[in-house]
């Protein structure tokens, strides 16, 4: 028998999650049944959606995520030991999985795949750029925002795990890009680094001044990662026949469900320009993925995309990990190393 720990969510998260919403549980797994694998987890992903899909899950629940994971025992001849895969499985040390080929919709629980040859890339990517972050970055907006160049982008949660990726597939497609993001160490770092035509932290400037300094041509297309008034101010800035991707809603997340924050209309602005505005849910675009981390593979490879992660050692240092991400610690992917 193999001893193993998971975090299970207790009570909703009010405002800001509490530790105290959790509890940690030391359990046996049973012995493999014909078909399933026993993994060690390597690697666990902290995501923005964790908190926004508290309240879609009955409490009590298994803290989904997901995870890299080895293959310690198997019972399965398509998972051999020591093969690395991703699962869904959350904020767990073990766990046994099956390939049940299930339908991925709504939170898949159930998602099992073999990770992809990285030739020495860190495996943390495979749930990072080469992950489900990197497949919504590229997937929602080049398909929904379908960039030209000398297009002007506008990226906001700019210094996030997917919001750094949209900024550097926007340079890559020859656009000009502007970023949002919390700080000025990150202002700079998406400058620097990655390569940003402007960053502008969003605290400290007024918004709409200086995003028309910024963009004096007007804005073709707005990848929103965090909705809420900003979102508004951007999206009056729009040019004819622009593009939204809506991805997120981080400005709203630890809100009060009852008291949502209020932003300005942008019926006119969107009905003036012809905007279109589309939603993305990622688990609707799962038979696309592995296309997606092709494409980004060859980025990172040829130097066009660098791949950013804040990483947090330990299973014990989870949830410090997922408040700090929430609170805009990261640059880059929040990811954790159990």
């Amino acid at each position: 028998m193999v001893k193993a720990r998971k975090y299970i969510v207790e009570k909703y998260f009010d405002g800001i999650p509490k530790i105290s919403d959790y509890k940690i549980v030391e359990y046996e797994l049973p012995s493999l049944r014909n078909g399933e694998i026993l993994l060690k987890t390597e690697w666990i992903s902290i995501d923005p959606y964790i908190r926004a899909y508290n309240r879609m899950n009955k409490v009590p629940y298994d803290q989904f995520s997901f995870q890299i994971g080895i293959v310690q025992e198997s019972l399965d001849p398509n998972y051999p030991i020591g093969t690395r895969v991703v699962t869904h499985k959350g904020w767990c040390d073990y766990t046994i999985v099956s390939d049940k080929k299930a339908p991925v919709k709504d939170i898949p629980n159930d998602i099992l795949y073999k990770l992809q040859d990285l030739k020495g890339l860190s495996p943390s990517l495979g749930i990072g750029a080469l992950g489900m972050p990197g497949a919504t970055a590229s997937l929602a907006f080049l398909e929904i925002c379908k960039p030209k160049k000398g297009e002007t982008v506008v990226v906001t949660g700019a210094a996030g795990a997917v919001g750094s990726i949209v900024g550097q597939i926007a340079k890559i497609k020859g656009c000009k890009v502007i970023g949002f993001a919390g700080s000025d160490n990150k202002v700079n770092w998406l400058e620097k680094e990655l390569g940003f035509d402007k960053a502008l932290n969003y605290k400290t400037v007024d918004v709409q001044t200086a995003l028309k300094s910024a963009a004096p041509n007007g804005i073709d297309c707005y990848f929103d990662n965090v909705g809420g008034e900003i979102s508004s101010i951007i999206m009056a800035q729009m040019n004819k026949k622009g593009r939204v991707a809506v991805c997120g809603s981080i400005s709203a997340y630890n809100a009060d469900p009852s008291q949502m924050p209020k932003a300005t209309i942008i019926q006119l602005p969107v009905i003036l320009n012809e905007l279109k505005i589309e939603g993305f849910i990622i688990w609707e675009w799962f038979d696309r993925w592995f296309e997606a981390f092709d494409q980004l593979t060859a980025w990172i490879r040829n130097g066009q995309l660098k791949t950013p992660e804040h990483v947090t050692d330990g299973f014990d240092n989870l949830f410090e990990a997922f408040t700090g991400m929430m609170s805009g610690d990261n640059f880059g992917k929040a990811v954790v190393k159990v």
